[in-house]
């Protein structure tokens, strides 16, 4: 996951950041917009697409999680928004990878 965003000249910030209220997948820099990036996996789609589990709930969630994040670097003046890069498996058996930037935007 995180070559791929590499790959799109991304810089990483922080992998699997936790504090007491849970934890953020990645926090990287994409020019100058810091983005927090929901990562869910699905083995199979039985129970729906991996970003479909990303509802309301989480969304709040994963926006004190950042406001924490941006607080503890120093970069609550920064800008910022949330991707979710969902894996899944594709029609040949390999993991497919679909980034959605800019997913959400917490209330």
């Amino acid at each position: 996951m995180e070559a791929c965003l590499r790959g799109k000249g991304w810089r990483m910030l922080s992998r699997r950041w936790r504090c007491r209220l849970g934890e953020l997948d990645i926090v990287a820099l994409d020019g100058a917009t810091v983005v927090f990036v929901e990562v869910r996996w699905r083995t199979d789609l039985t129970h729906g697409r991996p970003e479909e589990t990303v509802g309301p709930l989480k969304q709040r969630r994963l926006a004190v999680l950042a406001a924490a994040w941006l607080a503890s670097e120093n970069r609550t003046s920064s800008p910022c928004r949330f991707d979710v890069c969902a894996v899944s498996p594709g029609p040949d058996g390999l993991p497919r990878i679909e980034h959605f930037v800019d997913a959400f935007r917490p209330r």
